[in-house]
């Protein structure tokens, strides 16, 4: 879920969690509390459909109507729950309340139902403490598998929205949000521990651990105080900067890593590696970091792991499965003479190998006259675009084009999807 910095100083200014106003009545927690009055809900319902091209004409008809702060924050909440909508769906999207970096760090729906399944499926999981819980997307996953949870952040306005999307969903029965340091709350009467340190900053992405907020030291050590847990990181952690004592798992849904978790306790496998492929729902799983894959000439598939299967190092499972090789050992090209069909993979049927050269691949594609050529790239400095860019491409036919290194030479793969691919079973 989006998170802010759960280790801010304290504010003296700062209201106590669930109480009091901000003392500037014209702030952002006061001008969203205005979004919560009659008339707020009335005008955010009105601009459900708004298109944002006509922002300064809806502006302007509405302020003659409601005050010029509500406009404004009625505006930018509906801009934002159109955001929302990638992530959310529409239903729960269109209901719920967001701020910028909410939707930005926002945890999508179908990862958080899948991280909640697990804590159920581990056993004995009644309730949860949501350690930087931003506005709320963990929680309302985690509630709506019937889990009791106790939701922190340390930001007030995020706690606010947290508290109203709980309400709006109907799950403040089962979520408690306090706005609190998360440093600071005792997790020992809850059955498990969630926690999703910031790790943006002033200045973008944190991609040192310790300079998370809180830092992963502390995370890890909260996790393992705990019976069970997971802790949420940037699916680019260092495999050696997991804890001895976790399982991971890297999660991808349409195709794109979205993040890492690292399980804690019973129910979990130490050790271990996992990559969970949404909405297929499919779970590659090794006890152990699996050995180097052999290398090979390229045959007539080749296939592109998913990026949790590389992210999780387990390439080697997917070589294994399809009796194939890698292309070249530093490129995650899996290749074989026979198709294989997973969901782990996008496959492709090559036609052509050839040494890279512009010039060359230009006159193979006006021969076969491909319009529509779709360019993905391992191991090469060349930019898709302006491969597209020189190419002048003219015809209805479409190709895909592999820029990479085989056997260390760089080299060019044409050829085209293959599809159709059965769900095999799920591994443990």
């Amino acid at each position: 879920m989006g998170r802010v910095n759960a280790l801010a100083p304290n504010d003296p200014n700062d209201p106590p969690s669930g109480h009091g106003r901000p003392a500037d009545a014209d702030g952002p927690l006061a001008a969203f509390m205005a979004l919560r009055t009659p008339e707020g809900t009335a005008l955010l319902d009105e601009l459900r459909s708004y298109d944002p091209a006509q922002e300064l004409a809806t502006a302007t008809r509405l302020r003659r109507t409601h005050p010029a702060p509500l406009v404004s924050a009625a505006l930018g909440q509906a801009r934002l729950r159109q955001r929302a909508v990638a992530k959310f769906g529409a239903e729960d999207a269109y209901r719920m309340f967001f701020t910028p970096n909410g939707v930005e760090q926002a945890t999508r729906t179908s990862v958080a139902t899948h991280r909640a399944r697990r804590f159920v499926a581990a056993g004995g999981v009644r309730s949860v403490a949501d350690l930087c819980c931003g506005i709320g997307g963990d929680a309302i996953a985690l509630a709506r598998a019937g889990i009791s949870v106790l939701a922190v952040d340390r930001d007030p306005l995020t706690a606010e929205v947290a508290r109203a999307n709980a309400a709006a969903l109907g799950l403040d029965g089962l979520i408690e949000v306090r706005c609190a340091d998360v440093t600071e709350i005792d997790t020992s009467p809850y059955d498990a521990v969630f926690v999703d340190p910031a790790r943006r900053g002033g200045r973008g992405r944190i991609f040192d651990p310790e300079a998370y907020s809180p830092p992963l030291s502390w995370a890890t050590g909260a996790a393992l105080g705990a019976p069970r847990a997971a802790l949420k990181i940037a699916p680019g952690i260092p495999h050696e900067a997991i804890p001895a004592r976790a399982e991971a798992e890297w999660i991808s849904d349409g195709g794109d890593v979205k993040e890492a978790v690292l399980w804690f306790g019973e129910g979990f496998a130490p050790g271990s590696y996992r990559a969970t492929v949404l909405p297929a729902d499919a779970t590659l799983w090794s006890a152990a970091p699996l050995p180097a894959p052999p290398v090979g000439p390229v045959g007539r598939y080749l296939y592109e792991p998913d990026g949790a299967v590389i992210r999780a190092h387990l390439v080697a499972d997917i070589v294994a499965r399809c009796d194939g090789r890698l292309i070249d050992e530093t490129i995650a090209y899996v290749t074989s003479d026979e198709p294989y069909d997973s969901p782990y993979t996008a496959g492709y049927e090559i036609t052509d190998r050839l040494p890279f050269s512009m010039k060359r691949l230009k006159a193979l594609l006006r021969e076969r006259k491909v319009g529509v050529l779709t360019v993905k790239k391992r191991g090469s400095a060349v930019e898709p675009e302006e491969l597209r860019r020189r190419m002048k491409l003219q015809g209805p036919n479409s190709a895909t084009v592999f820029l990479t290194r085989v056997a260390g030479a760089p080299t060019m793969l044409i050829g085209h999807p293959v599809t159709g691919r059965p769900t095999p079973p799920k591994m443990p």
